[in-house]
C-alpha cells in the first residue's frame, strides 16, 4: 500500500492508544490510570476508497473509528500546555485489527494490527491550530448505519488529546509527519467481506475530514506454520472483537464465570470448614477480619472485583472524588456473580457505599459487597437485599475518611490479601478468600468434613464420649466409614 498522497510528509512512526474513551472503558469494565500505546507499521497506511483484506479462514476482523493527530513540528519533552502547538492536522482513521492474531501478539499487536492496509486515514486534513481540540466529533458507519459516536470533550475522553503528545514526547522525539491514533469509543465490532466502513471527524456545523471509506474483501490466506504462528480464536477473542459476549453470540457468563457445580458446593460449605481446609493447605491468612453480614443467615459466594480507597486528603478527594470516580466505576460495571471487595484500611469512620450504589450493584447482578469500612444508609441498603458484609453503620460520606483511588488490583481488606478473580465466601461467621486454583478441592474437603461432623454430632447426642470420636479414630473411624460408604451406596441405588 502506498502512503496516501494527501499526507504532508511520509510518517516515520505511527503510535496508537489502547483505551482513551470513557464509553470503551465502560464496555471493557476497566479504566486505564494512564495512557498506554502500541506501534503500527506505516506500511499499513491506506487512503479512502480502498479495500481491506481479511485472510480466508480468519473470522475476527474488527474496525475502530479514531481521531488521528499528525505532528507538524518536532516535540521532545513538551508540556501539556504546549503540546497541541506541535499538532499540524487532525483527520479520520480506522485502526483495523485481526483478532485472530491477538493472543499470539501478547499485547504488541504486531501481526493483528500491522497488516498492509490496516490503517486507512483521511480523506481531508483539518488544520489543528484552527480548532478547539475538545470540539471534535467522531462517527463511524457500517453499511450506512451509524455504529460509533464520540467527541473529544472531557466528558467523552479519559485523557485530553494533547496529553498523548506530551506523554509520548517524554520518551521519544515526535517528528514531523508522525501519526498518533487516539483510541476508539464503544461500538467497535467485527466486519465481514462486502461490508463498507466509513469514518468521519468533524466539528458539527464546521470543518470535516470527509468520510473515510473502506470495503472489506476476503483473500487467500498466506500463513505458513513453518515460519510462525497460525491464527487462533477462542471465546475471549470473540468477546473482545465484538465488544461484548451478547454481540458475539456467546452465552452470558453467570456467577462471574464460576462453575455452577463449584458455586453450589461452596454455598453448602460453611466458612469455618472452608477456612480449616485452607489451613490444612498452608494458607492461614484467609479470613477478612471484622466484617459480618448485615442480615443474619446471609450466604454469599462470588468472584472478587476489587476497589481500593486511600486515606482521606482534601486535595486528592477534590481531584479523584467527584464525577464518575473509581468507586462509581466499579459499582457501575460490576458483573453478574462478582463480589466487590473494598479496601478501606479498616477505617469505619465514614461510609464506603450507600443505598444508591448498593442498588446499582444489585441491578447488575453482583453477588455482594465486602468492605472493611462502614456503610451509609444502613437499613436502606439492607432492604435492597444485596449481601453486604461490613464493620457496621456510619452516617458520614466517603470524603470524610477516604479517597477512591484504584480498582482491579490486589487489595488488603480486613488484613486479608484479595486478588481479582479470587473466590469470596461469606456467612454468619464472616468472610474468607479462596485462591481460585484451590476452590474445588477446598469445597470438596469442607463438605466431606461437614458430613463427618454431622455423624459425630449424632453420636454425641446419644451419649458417646468425645474421646476418640472428635475426630473419629480407631473403631469410631471404622464406624463412620461404614456409615459413609453405606449412605453412598444407597444414593447410587436411588439414582438407578
Amino acid at each position: 500500500m502506498a502512503v496516501p498522497e494527501f499526507l504532508p510528509v511520509k510518517p516515520g512512526k505511527m503510535i496508537a492508544v489502547h483505551v482513551a474513551f470513557e464509553s470503551r472503558a465502560a464496555q471493557r469494565g476497566r479504566w486505564p490510570k494512564a495512557p498506554s500505546y502500541f506501534l503500527k507499521a506505516t506500511s499499513t497506511l491506506a487512503g479512502t476508497g480502498q479495500v481491506v483484506q481479511r485472510p480466508a479462514g480468519t473470522e475476527l476482523l474488527a474496525f475502530e473509528g479514531e481521531i488521528a493527530l499528525i505532528i507538524g513540528t518536532p516535540a521532545r519533552n513538551v508540556s501539556l500546555d504546549e503540546a497541541w502547538k506541535h499538532v499540524a492536522y487532525v483527520t479520520a482513521s480506522n485502526d483495523i485489527g485481526l483478532y485472530d492474531y491477538k493472543v499470539q501478539d501478547k499485547g504488541s499487536n504486531t501481526r493483528s494490527k500491522s497488516r498492509d492496509g490496516y490503517t486507512p486515514i483521511g480523506p481531508e486534513l483539518i488544520p489543528a491550530q484552527d480548532i478547539d481540540p475538545k470540539s471534535l466529533r467522531l462517527r463511524t458507519w457500517v453499511n450506512g448505519e451509524i455504529v460509533q459516536e464520540g467527541t473529544s470533550s472531557d466528558e467523552d475522553l479519559i485523557f485530553p488529546l494533547a496529553q498523548f503528545v506530551a506523554d509520548l514526547s517524554q520518551h521519544m522525539t515526535l517528528e514531523e509527519g508522525d501519526i498518533i491514533l487516539t483510541g476508539t469509543p464503544a461500538g467497535s465490532s467485527v466486519i465481514e467481506p462486502g461490508d463498507v466502513v466509513e469514518v468521519e471527524v468533524d466539528i458539527p456545523g464546521g470543518v470535516t475530514s470527509g468520510r473515510l471509506k473502506t470495503t472489506v474483501e476476503e483473500v487467500a490466506a498466506d500463513f505458513d506454520a513453518k515460519l510462525g504462528s497460525l491464527p487462533y480464536v477462542d471465546d475471549k477473542q470473540r468477546e473482545d472483537a465484538y465488544g461484548d459476549r451478547e454481540s458475539a453470540g456467546l452465552e452470558p457468563l453467570d456467577n462471574g464465570g464460576l462453575d455452577p457445580q463449584l458455586k453450589a458446593a461452596l454455598e453448602q460449605a460453611p466458612t469455618a470448614g472452608l477456612s480449616a481446609q485452607l489451613r490444612n493447605r498452608g494458607i492461614n491468612q484467609s479470613v477478612i477480619e471484622g466484617v459480618y453480614p448485615q442480615t443474619k443467615g446471609t450466604k454469599m459466594v462470588g468472584v472478587a472485583r476489587t476497589l481500593r480507597f486511600v486515606a482521606g486528603r482534601e486535595d486528592l478527594f477534590k481531584s479523584h472524588g467527584g464525577g464518575l470516580n473509581e468507586q462509581k466505576k466499579v459499582f457501575d460495571t460490576v458483573k453478574e456473580g462478582e463480589v466487590i471487595v473494598i479496601e478501606a484500611r479498616g477505617e469505619s469512620g465514614s461510609g464506603t457505599l450507600g443505598d444508591i450504589l448498593a442498588l446499582r450493584a444489585k441491578v447488575r447482578g453482583a453477588a455482594g459487597v465486602v468492605t472493611d469500612g462502614g456503610v451509609r444508609d444502613f437499613e436502606a441498603v439492607r432492604e435492597i437485599g444485596l449481601p453486604v458484609f461490613t464493620q457496621g453503620a456510619h452516617p458520614c460520606v466517603l470524603g470524610r475518611k477516604h479517597v477512591p483511588w484504584d480498582s482491579d488490583i490486589a487489595v488488603s481488606c480486613g488484613n486479608a490479601t484479595v486478588l481479582p478473580g479470587d473466590i469470596i465466601v461469606g456467612d454468619d461467621d464472616g468472610v474468607i478468600v479462596i485462591p481460585r486454583a484451590l476452590a474445588k478441592e477446598v469445597a470438596e474437603g469442607a463438605l466431606a468434613k461437614e458430613h463427618e461432623d454431622e455423624w459425630v454430632a449424632t453420636q454425641v447426642e446419644t451419649g458417646a464420649s468425645l474421646d476418640g470420636l472428635f475426630p473419629p479414630t480407631g473403631k469410631n473411624k471404622e464406624a463412620y466409614l461404614a456409615f459413609r460408604d453405606g449412605a453412598a451406596n444407597e444414593s447410587k441405588e436411588g439414582d438407578q
